[in-house]
């Protein structure tokens, strides 16, 4: 019996098939993805919005805390929607087209993401290190000028997996055993050879993203430094305080990714649906959980979503534009 022509076939329509082994589950399981999602969305929009409209707020920290905030909105709504769209519709089908738009801004926001949390902290090693020179080194300009480096330099790293997708004939075929499309598994879909897409998709991003977190370690081991080196033990407690947020955000950031890349290559024993739940909840709790630390930890936001839920805030907020204790 002679091979199955494969060249006379070229799908533009994918298939993703939910959670394979769990397609009875999928209804429960969309209960909790479709309350963090909603979790993430609400929270992160509203620390965009506080941020946005309180001028005491429009410093470094709290721009780069804006910047994290809308790019968990694109990392999350990213994959999710079609997640719940699977899960309560059967909705299963995907173009060609749309499978790559949503796994270039899932690897994009991602990226973006681990260039916003290196700028944050850089914003904790020169308000501690630097604190007189603060607002000279990092100036709303520089804020700006920083955020669009980050952008550009993420577009310019994930951008080339689009042509390296593009270029490969889809033919064996069309069924993607995951909730969302992402680059490794939809190339190996092809029927041409995919050196190249895998040594592009693990080396570029990860090297991209290991060069930050290899900055964001030094950054922390000079702060630590000077913090150790302050007088008074009530010094040295603020100073720490003030880096809190940013540190459990870091870890709840780059640790899941960690373990979920270490699972892939090395985890052949793992069921595959365990894989898929593992790579959901990052897309998932990271966004979620951000704005809670931030408005748990940081007191000038929590006073300020405080004051905008309160009823005299909220007049005061639609009226004027201000809040009360704005100083």
């Amino acid at each position: 019996m002679s091979a199955p022509n494969y060249s006379t076939v070229n799908y533009d329509m994918f298939v993703l098939t939910g959670i394979p082994g769990l397609k009875e589950l999928h209804m429960w399981i969309s209960i909790p993805f479709c309350l963090m999602y909603l979790v993430a969305v609400s929270g992160n929009g509203i620390l965009i919005c506080v941020v946005a409209v309180e001028r005491h707020l429009h410093e470094p920290m709290y721009l780069f805390l804006s910047l994290l905030a809308f790019w968990d909105l694109i990392l999350s709504t990213s994959t999710v929607p079609k997640t719940l769209s699977i899960f309560w519709f059967d909705d299963v089908n995907i173009s060609f087209g749309g499978c790559i738009t949503q796994l270039f801004f899932m690897h994009f926001a991602f990226v973006v993401e681990s260039g916003i949390l290196l700028a944050m902290a850089f914003d904790r090693y020169v308000a501690i290190c630097y604190p007189l020179r603060y607002t000279i080194i990092l100036s709303l300009g520089v804020v700006g000028k920083t955020g669009g480096i980050i952008v550009l330099r993420s577009f310019a790293t994930i951008f080339p997996i689009v042509f390296l997708v593009k270029r490969l004939p889809f033919c064996r075929t069309n069924i993607i055993a995951h909730t969302f499309c992402e680059h490794i598994g939809l190339a190996k879909l092809a029927c041409a050879d995919i050196t190249i897409n895998i040594w592009y998709g693990i080396s570029v991003p990860l090297l991209s993203v290991m060069l930050d977190m290899v900055t964001i370690v030094i950054s922390y081991m000079l702060i630590l430094r000077a913090v150790f080196r302050l007088p008074s033990q009530d010094a040295r407690l603020k100073a720490l305080s003030t880096c809190g947020s940013h540190v459990c955000v870091i870890l709840m950031f780059y640790l899941p990714g960690f373990f979920t890349v270490m699972a892939q290559r090395f985890g052949k024993e793992i069921p595959k649906h365990v894989h898929i739940l593992l790579a959901n909840l990052y897309v998932l709790v990271p966004p979620m959980m951000n704005p809670i630390i931030y408005g748990v930890k940081t007191k000038q936001i929590r006073e300020r979503v405080a004051l905008v839920f309160s009823s005299k805030g909220k007049s005061w907020w639609f009226l004027t534009g201000k809040k009360e204790g704005s100083y």
